[in-house]
């Protein structure tokens, strides 16, 4: 009896089952499949970078609740801190909502397919300083794109599009010429490989996967762009807690921004049918 209740469990686990593949949960993008069904989730995420106008090592810390509503629905909302807008001071600055919605999935043997639509949006309580776009803490605005997600065996590959608008009041001051750029097309590639275990017998074993991922902007209303390359390591214990370690840096770029390298370190834990009704 306990052998088949581990084999349910074990079938049920989001991280490496049907559901959502270890190799796709990518460190700086989302993938179209969601997370388990009536489960939640609590992460933490540390940002930390040379700052450009300070020269000073700056941080910035959120923490994220994410819950699978349904297989096809899944919602996050979270908070950040930091002393990026404020340095040496650190403050509140930001809070931020996801919602995800998978539209299309097609399962074959050691393969699928997955496609899904989402929309974010923020609010922060920072000026804009710089050009580049982000709901991450730095402004308040909404995002709006498609995600596709392919598994080949241990190999996921990933591409997320999606618009990007700025709603700062600075945007809706006309008394002076715009300085910055409110709109931007985004567009990422990732790939997660699974390096260990090569065969699964529990689900107590331990993960490794390794990624690297493609992020570019391209804003709408000026000339200005930027392209990073990020690689990033991964750890899953006992199929429940996820440990990330990820760096960030510009291949290309005209945009002013915060920094053109930055450090990434996340902890994740994930809470099964912690919204399933009890009987």
């Amino acid at each position: 009896m306990a052998a088949g209740r581990g084999l349910a469990v074990f079938v049920m686990l989001g991280f490496f089952s049907g559901q959502l593949q270890a190799q796709e949960l990518y460190v700086f993008t989302e993938p179209a499949s969601n997370m388990p069904a009536k489960s939640a989730s609590l992460k933490y995420k540390g940002k930390f970078l040379e700052g450009y106008h300070s020269q000073k090592l700056e941080q910035r810390h959120s923490i994220d609740a994410e819950f699978g509503l349904s297989n096809k629905l899944m919602f996050h909302v979270g908070s950040t801190f930091s002393d990026m807008y404020s340095y040496p001071e650190f403050q509140w600055e930001s809070v931020n909502a996801y919602l995800k919605y998978r539209f299309l999935s097609k399962d074959e043997i050691h393969k699928h397919f997955r496609a899904a639509v989402f929309m974010e949006g923020s609010y922060s309580r920072n000026d804009m300083f710089y050009d580049e776009i982000s709901f991450d803490g730095d402004q308040s605005g909404i995002r709006t794109g498609v995600i596709a997600t392919q598994l080949l065996h241990k190999l996921a590959l990933s591409t997320t599009l999606s618009v990007s608008q700025v709603l700062n009041e600075q945007r809706w001051d006309k008394t002076t010429p715009d300085p910055y750029s409110y709109q931007s097309f985004n567009y990422s590639l990732s790939a997660g490989y699974l390096i260990f275990p090569f065969k699964y017998t529990s689900f107590k074993q331990t993960n490794f996967n390794l990624y690297l991922e493609l992020l570019g902007s391209q804003a709408l209303d000026k000339k200005l762009y930027y392209v990073d390359l990020a690689p990033a390591m991964q750890f899953i214990f006992n199929s429940t807690i996820k440990l990330n370690f990820g760096y960030r840096f510009q291949l290309d770029g005209n945009m002013h921004r915060m920094a053109k390298q930055s450090y990434m370190v996340s902890l994740e834990t994930v809470f099964l049918n912690l919204l399933k009704k009890r009987s």
